[in-house]
């Protein structure tokens, strides 16, 4: 039986905090259920120690006999951890994890039972996993689709399963998840940084892509969260008319994090030290129930696991504490909705930040080189990379409260902005040893001083430089950074090819030193990549004008954003780079689209269920109360009543027409939706869903809210924002 609003706010208050034990140092935590180096050392010879290493580090293939050595390490660690199963853990194109539990349990052929896990279950399985969605890369009956294990990633023990992660491929091939094409581009882009590193350290031999996230999260008590059907059907509420109080105060941001959320953040934070997740800041955000967690950077194919993971682990421990996390972009109109701002940043092996300024004029060219490639590179594909962050649920962020607009745009702040003026203003060609000396130590040794004070970020900049690395904030809270992270990467690394290519025409060429070659060409992108810069109000409408003479995207939703991805430009970098080729480019494509169809669809069906099952009862009901008082009130005192009827007949003539309308919208937008579904080409039903189908909810939501507010609160069936936003 559902729990009414009023149950759940008593069941609520009675329940009291779970207190957890908290003994111990959290690094010794780190990593226990993690079959991680140290791991290795203990369990596997050292022939096969140093063959996984290998894998890890340059990418070598591991030989079944290894892969028998590791697969029964593997075993004895996570059967003395308490496992009994084993999984390929992997990324579907869902967004999500998935994963198939096998036991290691299994028997001889004289009966006997034996626990067995060999090389060839750790290398590869064929887990079905048919009816995840491909974008027709494979049919239902075609059912073959490998997972293959990616040694980079540490296999750990989750519960009494021993998790391996790995890539999820067709038959013949073709990437079916996430992960691949991240591999792919994590590749180019080590191999593109390498050579252009090498201009200034020869030394360096690999460039590790480089993610920290940051995730953003709402958490509201279960039993409230559950008598809401569209929080759990569609992850945010469809209607609620916002409180008297919200966020306007600043009062919840950094404040004192309320006891149930310290409570379930400690608990978390414990899980995920175990399973080697470096969780390391805790905070409340801007709006009420809104917190922030935030790990050590990592390098990114580990981040992107080690954040898929933790939205499990979240969800768990929410559960246990009585809590439900809302990972959803928007889960409240009116207030801060939720990103998973992206910071990226490269490394090379001999522990240099590419990104972050040095103390001598030739680490600082060094600096700059990769800066302006990176902002050039962005300039180049500006929409591809705002097609990453593209989503139904991330639509409702983007320019709003605190999100940044749609628009991509690079901020590095006025001090950077002048440095790169003035390198523009260097002559070009060969320049003299006086010209070399100015703008050595005058313009390009300034730079960590200029640093200093001055590595802040415009929270309206989709792409902000932030001192030593790049954030990218336009990123959704449950989106997978994967998507994001292969696209940065492999503009990034498609970039840096070109400007060697260019480099390396100067100096074989045209007899330039190495510093003027790349100065020469620094310059050149300084100008030709001047309009993706922009310092000041992302939101403002003087902005939006200002990009379009600028010839900026600005994609609002996301099958426009999407379309760029089969474009001619699109489908040759990434087929140039390995990174995806052009069926699975497309059939990305039409995952995403049908994604949002479906997401939008599921929206409209819970707005019918919303308003003729909830509102529009409970509404009827409370207007035949106040008709009743109006009946009542001519009974008592005959035609004196209409001056004493007055303010309630008012009020019945206010919920009617927002009955009308409300009805009246819901059924439109039904035949809106049924319209749509009746197209079969998925780029035009999606544009149908966006353009005739979506515009309806706000209409909805309207009506709805004027109800909320003229219903009184012991006849609304909905609990309201005051109650789901504040937590104790």
């Amino acid at each position: 039986m559902a729990i009414n609003r009023f149950e759940a706010v008593a069941e609520s208050t009675k329940r009291t905090a779970l207190a957890l034990e908290d003994h111990g140092r959290r690094s010794e935590l780190f990593g226990t259920n993690v079959f991680n180096e140290e791991r290795m050392l203990q369990y596997l010879t050292k022939e096969a120690y140093k063959r996984v290493n290998d894998a890890i580090l340059s990418g070598s293939k591991i030989d079944r006999k290894i892969a028998d050595q590791v697969a029964e390490a593997m075993k004895a660690w996570a059967i003395s951890m308490g496992a009994t199963h084993y999984t390929h853990w992997f990324q579907p194109l869902t967004g999500a994890t998935a994963e198939k539990h096998d036991a290691f349990f299994d028997l001889i052929p004289d009966g006997r039972a034996v626990e067995k896990f060999g090389g060839s279950q750790l290398v590869q399985q064929e887990p079905d996993a048919s009816s995840f969605p491909s974008g027709g890369i494979r049919n239902t009956f075609e059912a073959r689709g490998y997972t293959a294990w990616d040694p980079t990633s540490p296999a750990f023990v989750y519960g009494s399963t021993l998790c391996i992660p790995t890539v999820f491929v067709s038959y013949t091939g073709e990437a079916l998840d996430n992960k691949a094409p991240l591999l792919r581009a994590l590749h180019a882009i080590d191999i593109a940084a390498t050579n252009v590193a090498k201009y200034f350290d020869k030394n360096v031999s690999k460039v590790y892509a480089t993610l920290g996230w940051e995730q953003e999260y709402f958490l509201v008590d279960k039993a409230l969260a559950n008598s809401r059907p569209d929080l759990i059907l569609t992850g945010r509420t469809l209607v609620g008319h916002l409180p008297a109080k919200g966020q306007q105060l600043d009062d919840h941001y950094f404040g004192v994090i309320p006891t149930r959320a310290i409570n379930f953040m400690s608990d978390l934070e414990k899980q995920c030290l175990t399973l080697g997740i470096p969780i390391k800041t805790r905070h409340n955000e801007v709006a009420p129930n809104q917190f922030e967690l935030a790990p050590v950077y990592e390098e990114a194919n580990l981040a992107v696991d080690h954040n898929l993971l933790l939205m499990d682990v979240m969800e768990k421990v929410a559960d246990r504490h009585r809590l439900k996390v809302l990972f959803h972009e928007k889960p409240f109109a009116g207030i801060n909705g939720s990103g998973k701002h992206n910071n990226w940043s490269l490394a090379t092996d001999t522990g240099v930040n590419l990104l972050s300024p040095g103390s001598t004029p030739m680490k600082n060219l060094q600096f700059l080189t990769f800066f302006v490639n990176t902002i050039k590179a962005v300039d180049t594909y500006e929409s591809l990379l705002r097609s990453s962050i593209a989503s139904a649920s991330n639509d409702y962020r983007l320019g709003a409260n605190e999100a940044p607009p749609a628009i991509l745009s690079v901020f590095i702040g006025t001090q950077l902005s002048n440095v790169l003026d003035e390198l523009e203003g260097v002559s070009k060609g060969k320049l003299s040893p006086e010209e070399k000396t100015e703008l050595k130590l005058n313009v390009v040794g300034k730079i960590p001083e200029i640093l200093l004070d001055n590595t802040d970020r415009n929270r309206t900049s989709p792409f902000a430089f932030t001192g030593n690395k790049f954030e990218m904030r336009g990123v959704g809270s449950k989106t997978n950074c994967a998507k994001p992270m292969t696209v940065l990467n492999t503009i990034v690394a498609k970039q840096l090819i070109d400007f060697k290519k260019e480099v390396d025409v100067l100096i074989n060429k045209k007899n330039l030193k190495k510093d003027e070659a790349v100065f020469n060409i620094l310059r050149e992108y300084i100008k030709s990549s001047k309009r993706i810069r922009f310092d000041g109000d992302g939101y403002s409408l003087e902005w939006e004008k200002e990009a379009a003479k600028r010839k900026l995207s600005n994609n609002k939703n996301t099958p426009s954003a999407l379309q760029v991805l089969t474009s001619v430009e699109s489908l040759k970098l990434f087929d140039d780079l390995e990174v995806m080729s052009k069926v699975e480019v497309e059939a990305r494509k039409e995952v995403e689209l049908e994604t949002f169809i479906l997401q939008t669809q599921i929206e409209g069906r819970v707005f019918n269920e919303l308003v003729y099952n909830y509102i529009l009862p409970a509404t009827v009901a409370y207007q035949n109360k106040l008709i009743q008082n109006v009946i009542g009130l001519k009974e008592i005192y005959g035609a004196a009543h209409k001056k004493l009827s007055e303010s309630r007949l008012t009020l019945i003539e206010q919920i009617s027409e927002h009955l009308v309308a409300l009805k009246g919208l819901t059924d439109d937008m039904t035949n809106a939706r049924k319209s749509a579904n009746g197209i079969k080409d998925v780029n035009k039903k999606a544009f149908a869903y966006g353009d005739n189908v979506k515009p309806y909810f706000e209409k909805i939501r309207y009506h709805s809210d004027k109800l909320e507010q003229l219903v009184e609160d012991a006849s609304w069936p909905l609990a309201k924002y005051h109650e789901l936003l504040y937590i104790k």
